[in-house]
């Protein structure tokens, strides 16, 4: 019988589409952020409800590792936590994330509290921990390559934040110059694996539906604030309003 499974370098460009086409990197939101036409509302509202994203990050590590019985991967993988969470003598990415929210004017005992999230952003967020804690771990290792793309809005955000916001200092952007280093070393790692574990047609189709998962999880994000923030401006009960949850 004839091997129909695509070879590797195949499934490594189909993975990489993924991100051309449906990468977050293309919503009006964060058009609008990086060009500078965000109002300071706007972007606190993206800072609260992107705390939300990062706070549970580790966690969704953390139920992936409780279900890995290769210490391999597991001694591959915990490093992600501490990169959020940090340690105890170098701070992670949450507690980069609450100095950004204190320079935009935020008390950061509000954020860090997860008040004023919007709906839709803890529906996407849940549903993407529970797709890790509950899917295959192909599956689970595969939705993390978002990272593959991330290093360039990064890159882009720190250019265009430093450029139009007054609030922007290397020192409050920290955890996007972190995470230029983070990603690639955790993606490099991802994408072997899932390129090496995905050995059936099918299994690179479960993969990349998993993938693609997660760009709808991060767009998701960006559709609720777009919808609140900006057009049509409708804020749902419990998002974070104007005003509230300031220093």
């Amino acid at each position: 019988m004839t091997d129909l499974t695509p070879p590797p370098s195949t499934f490594e460009a189909r993975l990489r589409q993924i991100g051309v086409e449906r990468y977050h990197d293309r919503h009006p939101f964060h058009k609008m952020l990086h060009g500078g036409q965000c109002s300071i509302d706007q972007v606190r509202a993206w800072v609260v409800n992107r705390w939300y994203y990062q706070s549970r990050i580790p966690m969704k590590d953390a139920a992936f590792l409780s279900r890995v019985e290769d210490p391999a991967l597991r001694r591959s993988w915990r490093s992600r936590i501490e990169d959020h969470d940090g340690t105890d003598s170098q701070p992670g990415g949450i507690a980069r994330w609450l100095k950004l929210a204190e320079a935009v004017g935020l008390d950061p005992d509000y954020v860090a509290a997860g008040r004023g999230v919007l709906p839709a952003t803890r529906f996407a967020v849940d549903a993407y921990v529970h797709y890790v804690r509950e899917r295959p771990l192909l599956q689970a290792v595969a939705s993390s390559l978002t990272e593959l793309f991330a290093p360039k809005i990064h890159a882009e955000r720190i250019t265009g934040l430093l450029e139009h916001y007054n609030f922007a200092t290397p020192e409050t952007l920290a955890y996007f110059r972190h995470r230029l280093t983070e990603a690639p070393k955790d993606v490099a790692f991802g994408l072997s694996w899932v390129i090496d574990h995905a050995r059936t047609a099918e299994e690179q189709d479960a993969a990349s539906a998993a993938l693609t998962f997660k760009t709808e999880v991060l767009w998701a994000q960006l559709d609720a604030l777009y919808h609140a923030y900006v057009a049509p401006g409708h804020i749902p009960p419990g998002g974070w309003q104007p005003g509230e949850g300031l220093l």
